[in-house]
């Protein structure tokens, strides 16, 4: 399968650990200089501002996908190659699946879970067969990760599906599991 586009699901905030920000920086640049675009939530905050602006400073292509209520709100990023604006959060998923070939999931909250979990049910019910990577800096996802093993364990989620969830630490071990070089 070759990737073109990945959707970059992350925080509108920057976090309390100063990696998620550099990793947020190291993923743009990386896209950028393997010609691939990124498909994020529009906005000019948090993460999701840094891994945009980074690969557009390296001269990559992005795309955000924004409800209208937040680009009232002011935080539409109007600086990207593209701004989709939608009418709801499920329209902004729907695109954002559409438009990409892959996940990545940095740090986040409620909404970047929700945006995974979501890709992830997607594929266990087979509407894609998109990769999907946790992007775990510096363990910031390892408590979700043992409640997985819980839920397998628990019988309430198959090994099999648990597998479809590939996990990195680095941006560089993201890139190798989506076999990008």
């Amino acid at each position: 399968m070759s990737i073109h586009n990945i959707a970059v699901f992350c925080a509108s905030a920057s976090g309390a650990d100063p990696a998620y920000q550099k990793a947020a920086d190291d993923l743009g640049e990386a896209l950028a200089a393997h010609d691939i675009g990124v498909i994020y939530g529009g906005a000019k905050v948090g993460l999701m501002c840094a891994v945009a602006e980074s690969a557009l400073t390296h001269g990559g292509r992005v795309v955000g996908v924004i409800p209208e209520v937040l680009v009232d709100l002011e935080v539409a990023h109007h600086g990207v190659t593209e701004l989709h604006v939608v009418d709801t959060m499920h329209t902004r998923k729907a695109l954002m699946g559409e438009k990409s070939d892959a996940f990545i999931i940095m740090p986040g909250g409620f909404g970047t879970l929700e945006e995974m979990f979501e890709v992830l049910a997607w594929q266990t019910l087979k509407l894609h067969n998109k990769p999907i990577v946790l992007l775990n800096i510096n363990g910031f996802y390892n408590q979700l990760l043992s409640f997985l093993d819980h839920a397998v364990a628990e019988g309430m989620l198959k090994q099999k599906s648990h597998q479809i969830l590939l996990v990195a630490n680095s941006v560089e071990e993201a890139l190798v599991a989506l076999n990008i070089e």
